[in-house]
Formats: structure tokens, C-alpha cells, sequence
């Protein structure tokens, strides 16, 4: 729904983790020079699964540098805190305390009781390590596990704090507890459509008065042992080619899969009021929001109608002229993309008649719950500016009918919307546009 007359909601500072760096600057400038996030795995096991390659976020190493700038009595809080917080937690911890940096938000400026976090997050998968100590107190001479001993002999191996390592609501947890956020607290689990659907829910929550800022953002991986395991298993990932910069072509002819990748990403949402009245620096505005759940019982078209959904609900009374680009979800499928393509066609016509339509999964692959909030920062801040093209995209599928920008120089203009889908048809998408 577009609720931009009733309360102006705006964006003042941003965080990121991505395959391609952990800066914004940098992640722009590598996605508009066709770089590639895309390369073998560290933390799966190789010659396993279906594929050796990935998109992981190998700038982020978990150090207390990754966080940005703190105080010292923050940092031992954080530092404490990480043994009980898995990659994604803290993948999602450090893009918040970046985000409030480069927002200015600090202390000082806020209140506690008004300023709160709506986060997306994936469920998490716990590690295999954290049950090995266990399993073994419980095998037999001949290596077999037996069950009946697990009660007593391995459960008590098993670190009792574990469960809190991969909670999806502990993201939005530790980020309020660390910086003394009392307002409204929300996580929400919805896969790839998680970071619309959260800031959706931001901009809802301060334009019901429930809070003058909020930290939105969202973390997810699918670069895990058992994780890229079940994706293998249950959907269709692009096969390794000996060049892997090469392996993800969203909307490409000869497209054959999606590439699991990780990262996560964080915005500040404020109230117009309040972001004036501390003299912050505004990027964006989030005008529009939208989304949908369409399962496959209403037809084989289901993605489609979810598209459809989203896009006329972010878009709502605006002109449709008014986009400068479309962030497409982009995912790599067969099925996903043709779906989306025709659902962008049923809603802004013609690629002729559309806006450049983009999307950065080409460049760093499907990072879950976290990737929708990277692309959307991606094009934020783009606006005013060029747009980064569709990294292999070098023969747009027919059946994929969208004004695909497949060259550089294209502008950006000065909103956009971007939308994410996941395969069971949840759908979400946000309109934002540069501030004025």
C-alpha cells in the first residue's frame, strides 16, 4: 500500500555484508564494473554436493573490526556475546552497529523508548560440530550410534547454550540489547521475501506512532554444511562451470540454476520528523510497500500472481513512468524467472514500455533472507546515478519479456522498486525513491 501522505518514512544510514565487500561504495562499484562474488567454497566440504562454488561473504571474518566503529565497553559486550551467536547472527549484528554508525544515531540522539529493530532472518541450521562430542560418547565398539544413551551420556556433551546460536529471532535480539533499543521488536521469517516484508513492517510500525526509528534490515546464508545440502536436494542450483563468475544468469537463454551465497544488510528508518529534527542525513524514502503469499494450489502460474501482487501494491497510485528501475529477484531458475518476467510485463507492459529492469544476483547469487535487503541498498544507491547491469546476461531468454539492462550507462533514475519471491510464492516489494 503506498502510505506516503500519512507519514513520510526515510532512510539515514546503511550497513552491508555481501560476496562482494562489506562497504556500500565498494559493493557498487564492483557490481557496475561486473564483478563476481561467485568462487569455491571454504566452509562446504568439496567434491561432496552437486556443486564446489558459492557466493560467500569472505570479507567477513566475525572480528570485532567488522562491526565499525564502537566503544570500547560495546565492543567487550559484543565480543562476549559472539560465543553465542552463529555466522548469520553475527553477519546481522555487525551490518545494525554499521548502520547506526553511518546514520549518526548514536546515544545521545535517541531515545531508547522510541527506537527499536525489524529484522529479517532465514531459520538457521546448526552446525554438525555442535552435536560431534555427543554422538561419539554414544557409539558403540563397532561405530554404531546407539539412541538409548543419548539421554544420559550425549545430550550432557552438548554446549547448553547452543539453541541461542541459531534462533532467527536473535539477530533483532542482540541488536537491541547492545544498543538499548526498547521500542517495538520484530523478526520475520519468510526466506527470500523477508527484508521487503520487514521494512514493510518498519515503515507500518513508525507510521502507527509505535516508534520515531527503527534498524531494519535482514541476514541469511545458504552456504552451510547442511543448509547448501537440502538446496542441492530440494532445488535447482546452476552446475559449476569451470569459470564460477560465469555459473549465475538470471534471465539468460542458457540459465540452469540458482548459486547459494550469504550476506546481510541494514538500513535506518525514521520518521521525517525525526530524522529532521537531529539534522541526519537522508538517502531515500521508502514510499510503497507490498506483499503476498500465493501458493501453488491457484496454478501453475502461482510466482506470477505473487509478482503481479507486489508490484501493483508497492506501486499503487504512482505513475508507473515514475521508476527508474526495477530490482528483479533475478533468481537464475527456469521457472522463477520466466514467472517474474511476465508478471513485470503484466504490470508495466511491453519491454518497451518498461523501466530498466536489473538485479544483482548475477554478480553474488541467492543469499537467503539477507539478499533482498544487499540489492535494495545496492539500488539506493544508485539513484541519481548509473545502474549496474545484469551480470551474464548476454542473451535475454524470449520467454523472459523485460527491458533487461545488459549495458553499462544506463541511468538509474530516481526510484525504484525492488521485489524478491520465494519458490513457495511469498512475494514482497518496496518502493524507494531518492529524497526531495
Amino acid at each position: 500500500m503506498d502510505r506516503s501522505e500519512i507519514c513520510r518514512v526515510v532512510i539515514t544510514g546503511r550497513g552491508v555484508v555481501s560476496p562482494l565487500g562489506n562497504d556500500p561504495a565498494t559493493v557498487l562499484s564492483r557490481l557496475r564494473s561486473g564483478a563476481s562474488g561467485v568462487r569455491p567454497f571454504t566452509q562446504v566440504p568439496q567434491g561432496v554436493l552437486c556443486v564446489d562454488h558459492g557466493a560467500e561473504a569472505v570479507d567477513f571474518t566475525g572480528h570485532i573490526s567488522n562491526y565499525g566503529p564502537l566503544e570500547k565497553p560495546l565492543q567487550r559486550t559484543i565480543k562476549k556475546g559472539s560465543k553465542v551467536m552463529c555466522r548469520e547472527i553475527e553477519m546481522g549484528v555487525a551490518v545494525a552497529q554499521l548502520a547506526l554508525h553511518d546514520a549518526a544515531l548514536s546515544e545521545d540522539k535517541r531515545d531508547p523508548k522510541r527506537v527499536g529493530v525489524v529484522y529479517g532472518c532465514d531459520y538457521i541450521m546448526s552446525l554438525p560440530e555442535e552435536f560431534i562430542a555427543g554422538i561419539r560418547k554414544c557409539m558403540d565398539a563397532d561405530g554404531n550410534f546407539d539412541f538409548d544413551r543419548w539421554g544420559q551420556e550425549g545430550r550432557v556433551e552438548v554446549n547448553p547454550l547452543w539453541l541461542l546460536k541459531y534462533l532467527p529471532n536473535m539477530p533483532a535480539s542482540h541488536i537491541a540489547i547492545y544498543n538499548n533499543l526498547r521500542a517495538a521488536n520484530n523478526s520475520i521469517t519468510v526466506r527470500e521475501a523477508s527484508a521487503g516484508a520487514a521494512i514493510g513492517e518498519a515503515v507500518s510500525t513508525i507510521q502507527r506512532g509505535h516508534a520515531d526509528a527503527l534498524i531494519v534490515g535482514s541476514t541469511g546464508s545458504r552456504v552451510h554444511p547442511l543448509r547448501t545440502l537440502h538446496a542441492s536436494l530440494q532445488e535447482k542450483l546452476a552446475a559449476d562451470t569451470e569459470d564460477p563468475s560465469k555459473m549465475s544468469r538470471p534471465f539468460d537463454s542458457s540459465r540452469d540454476g540458482s548459486v547459494v551465497g550469504e550476506g546481510a544488510a541494514a538500513f535506518v528508518c525514521e520518521s521525517l520528523q525525526h530524522a529532521t529534527d537531529r539534522g541526519a542525513n537522508i538517502l531515500g524514502e521508502v514510499v510503497g510497500y507490498c506483499s503476498s503469499a500465493v501458493g501453488p494450489a491457484a496454478g501453475a502460474d502461482f510466482l506470477k500472481k505473487a509478482v503481479v501482487n507486489v508490484l501493483k501494491g508497492a506501486l499503487g497510485t504512482a505513475d508507473p513512468k515514475s521508476i527508474g528501475h526495477i530490482h528483479a529477484h533475478g533468481l537464475g531458475t527456469i521457472e522463477s524467472d520466466r514467472n517474474e518476467a511476465i508478471g513485470i510485463a503484466e504490470v508495466f507492459g511491453p519491454p518497451a514500455d518498461q523501466p530498466p529492469v536489473t538485479t544483482a544476483k548475477g554478480h553474488i547469487g541467492n543469499l537467503g533472507a539477507g539478499g533482498g535487503m544487499v540489492e535494495v541498498i545496492a539500488s539506493l544507491d544508485s539513484l541519481g546515478g548509473e545502474l549496474f547491469p545484469i551480470l551474464n546476461c548476454n542473451r535475454l531468454d524470449p520467454e523472459c519479456p523485460i527491458n533487461a539492462c545488459t549495458n553499462a550507462g544506463t541511468p538509474a533514475g530516481d526510484e525504484f522498486i525492488s521485489l524478491n519471491v520465494t519458490p513457495q510464492g511469498q512475494a514482497s516489494a518496496v518502493r524507494i525513491r531518492r529524497f526531495a
